[in-house]
């Protein structure tokens, strides 16, 4: 009896409907995972500078003042090429007594802003302007897309792209086709980010120079923007079937 009673529970569950695969494929399916990358070139449209003015003088007093007029200018000078105020953000502002050198107990003031620039075409026109209006002290540029995520979507569609012909070469070579997607995740950027100049803040410059640096001459050769270029990757797992 209790022989018949087993063989019966086992031909039952013999006859129960398998498990799904908490893979996401059948039974007759095989499971592919495939990684890829794809990269899109796209031409910066903001450049960011580092301007400032530093400022020597017998008092605090002085030294602020003087800085201060000197930004004015630089101000006055970045607005004439339309930059706006809200495009002007404040950095570095120190003042503080200089204890070596030549310039031994005077006072040096620092004010160093990061300016956005939106016309690519201005960017060199900027830097002479505000050198000429005063400003020692200078940084970038920093290349950047206003709008990185619409920058991004083709280099998304060529990672995909790329794990689909991965997948169906592999499919093939076994003797399979691609039946559905599983999942598709998002790895993020990464790869090669885009050199710039490295920014040197006013306190950074304070300590290389007794004495503020002499304005650059205007720049004799055209700015050129490039491109950037976003690299992302992907997974994509695929769910393959026999031809």
């Amino acid at each position: 009896m209790r022989i018949a009673t087993v063989l019966s529970l086992a031909l039952l569950a013999a006859c129960q409907p398998a498990a799904p695969d908490p893979r996401g494929v059948a039974r007759d399916e095989t499971l592919l995972s495939v990684n890829a990358s794809g990269r899109a070139d796209t031409r910066p449209d903001e450049a960011r500078l580092q301007l400032g003015v530093q400022s020597n003088a017998p008092t605090a007093a002085e030294a602020s003042r003087a800085n201060r007029d000197k930004m004015a200018k630089v101000s006055a000078a970045l607005a004439t090429l339309g930059v706006k105020p809200d495009d002007l953000q404040t950095r570095n502002l120190t003042l503080q007594r200089i204890d070596y050198g030549p310039e031994r107990g005077r006072f040096r003031a620092d004010n160093l802003v990061e300016v956005k620039l939106r016309d690519m075409a201005r960017v060199g026109e900027a830097v002479a302007a505000a050198t000429e209006a005063g400003a020692n002290l200078l940084g970038g540029p920093d290349l950047r897309i206003s709008d990185r995520e619409a920058s991004s979507r083709s280099a998304y569609a060529a990672a995909y792209r790329a794990a689909r012909a991965r997948a169906e070469a592999y499919a093939g070579a076994a003797g399979l086709e691609i039946a559905r997607v599983l999942t598709i995740q998002d790895a993020g950027e990464y790869g090669m980010p885009v050199p710039y100049a490295r920014t040197m803040d006013a306190s950074a410059m304070s300590e290389q120079s007794a004495a503020p640096v002499a304005p650059p001459p205007p720049p004799s050769a055209p700015f050129s923007a490039g491109v950037n270029t976003q690299e992302v990757r992907v997974r994509v797992d695929f769910a393959l079937k026999p031809q």
